[in-house]
């Protein structure tokens, strides 16, 4: 599965503190994944938010390379300097709306490799897709924006197209790209909890809706 392993993800470290360098320049590979869902309408937008906050987070890393060195250092530097503003501010507010992209990214991959389907239509992604925003994006967006995704689904593609998509176009069986998907998942599962889980602990959690 070459798009979703060409960069890897560096192991979480016991103290889930996330370098913000290394994790920058892995997600950078993911955004072209939306490429493969098809719906221009629709996910071209999700593509261009979710490399537009890779960019704003990455400006703040290189401003100040020593000083927000994790994930973690970011939040708590950018906490003192923006005061009340924070966290609906900078690359805080970057990597919020980062991390609810790859949740719809990992939610709808975990839920194709878990077998869920419709049974009528086993060649379809509805139900993972619409799984997939019902728990990363739908909170989170207006009525027009949940209209637009729920659309959306019927406009996917096949899954058998999408795994050939996320193999670049070559042919490879099936259960091998299941299989490349269970080691990408493993490896970038633990990262993003982490994160979620550092949003929750510093109160940094927004639920206002786009």
């Amino acid at each position: 599965m070459a798009l979703l392993l060409e960069h890897e993800f560096k192991p979480l470290p016991a103290d889930k503190q996330i370098e913000t360098l290394p994790f920058l320049e892995a997600v950078a590979h993911l955004p072209p994944f939306f490429d493969c869902l098809g719906t221009p309408i629709v996910y071209s937008p999700v593509k261009a938010d979710l490399a537009g906050n890779i960019k704003k987070i990455r400006a703040v890393y290189e401003s100040n390379p020593a000083k927000f060195k994790t994930l973690q250092n970011i939040l708590e530097v950018e906490k003192e300097m923006y005061g009340s503003s924070w966290p609906k501010t900078g690359a805080t507010l970057a990597l919020m709306w980062l991390k609810r992209g790859l949740k719809f990214m990992l939610v709808l991959l975990q839920s194709i490799c878990d077998g869920e389907r419709d049974e009528e239509h086993p060649n379809l992604i509805r139900v993972n897709a619409l799984k997939a925003y019902e728990i990363a994006l739908k909170k989170y967006h207006g009525w027009m924006l949940q209209k637009l995704f729920t659309g959306s689904v019927y406009a996917l593609p096949y899954k058998s197209d999408l795994l050939k998509a996320l193999e670049k176009g070559k042919e490879v069986k099936e259960e091998e790209t299941i299989e490349k998907i269970h080691q990408f998942l493993s490896r970038v599962s633990p990262i993003l909890d982490a994160i979620y889980e550092m949003y929750t602990k510093m109160n940094a959690e927004l639920s206002y809706k786009a």
